[in-house]
């Protein structure tokens, strides 16, 4: 098992963390020797997640709880810093997401999205901050594109994430004098998870809507974009090389502005919080000499 990163004393805890891109990104922390904790709304997808990290070696832990129950989500996070101690990174992944359209849209339905997605991150680190680890923490926001991308039947998701976004730049600021990094990972789509074609597979059914979802799979299959991308974005960000890294947004290729001034400030060298592609924003801000 190669460690190169080294996350060996630290302890991680992912919400959302028992599928798709969170399950991954807690994996990419066990195998780097961190103890992981994970937690959702489903004991059985908790328990399933936790058997998976354990063949890592790590201690591992996870509890269930909805991220909109303030007391369930309290329990959690104190149990989880009496089973691993002090949270060295925090990553705040947990959303919700169904295709419809504004117009078609009910309030309850609108209103559930915006509660797990943005609601449940203002919980998740508020109640979470207590028990991060004095002295320098990390928490990790997980976004989508819809954050600054406008989608059809997505005005649910697209005012959630952005509010996501923004509460994520606000606590870097806040957090920072804590030594607290805050950032934030837009994977864009990835194959084989959940969320890959959603908010295009009811309306494609109903004739209605783009084949955005296939479209984007086929995309990212033939250039890698797979899983294990991103899993490597979010270890990256919180290792020994990036304490200066702080209210920062990682943005997949595909969702790339290759027009905006982000890609013309990487070909100068210097840094920014969006670039052209993720391996990019890695590589330009560690050190030189470990680079050579």
């Amino acid at each position: 098992m190669s460690r190169w990163l080294n996350f060996e004393g630290k302890n991680i805890l992912v919400v959302g963390g028992t599928s798709g891109i969170n399950l991954g990104i807690a994996e990419a922390f066990a195998e780097q020797g961190a103890a992981v904790a994970v937690a959702s709304r489903s004991q059985d997808k908790v328990d399933a997640a936790v058997a998976r990290l354990d063949q890592y070696g790590n201690t591992t832990f996870g509890f269930s709880a909805d991220v909109r129950d303030v007391e369930a989500l309290q329990a959690g996070l104190a149990a989880t810093a009496e089973a691993l101690g002090p949270i060295d990174t925090l990553v705040v992944g947990q959303a919700g997401n169904f295709p419809a359209a504004a117009m078609e849209l009910s309030p309850n339905g609108f209103r559930s999205v915006v509660d797990i997605d943005l609601l449940g991150s203002f919980h998740v680190v508020r109640f979470g901050h207590q028990y991060l680890r004095e002295g320098g923490a990390n928490i990790i926001a997980i976004s989508a594109p819809q954050a600054f991308i406008p989608m059809a039947y997505q005005a649910h998701v697209c005012a959630a994430k952005a509010g996501v976004e923004m509460l994520a730049r606000v606590l870097a600021i806040e957090l920072g004098p804590e030594n607290i990094r805050v950032n934030g990972i837009v994977p864009g789509p990835i194959a084989g998870t959940e969320g890959m074609g959603a908010p295009h597979a009811n309306q494609r059914s109903r004739g209605k809507g783009p084949q955005i979802g296939a479209a984007a799979t086929l995309w990212h299959a033939a250039r890698g974009r797979q899983l294990c991308d991103v899993p490597g974005i979010a270890t990256c960000r919180v290792c020994q090389w990036r304490h200066y890294s702080c209210g920062r947004r990682v943005v997949g290729r595909r969702y790339s502005d290759r027009r905006s001034r982000a890609v013309g400030d990487l070909r100068q060298g210097r840094a920014r919080g969006a670039f052209a592609h993720p391996c990019a924003i890695i590589l330009s801000v560690l050190p030189e000499s470990w680079m050579q």
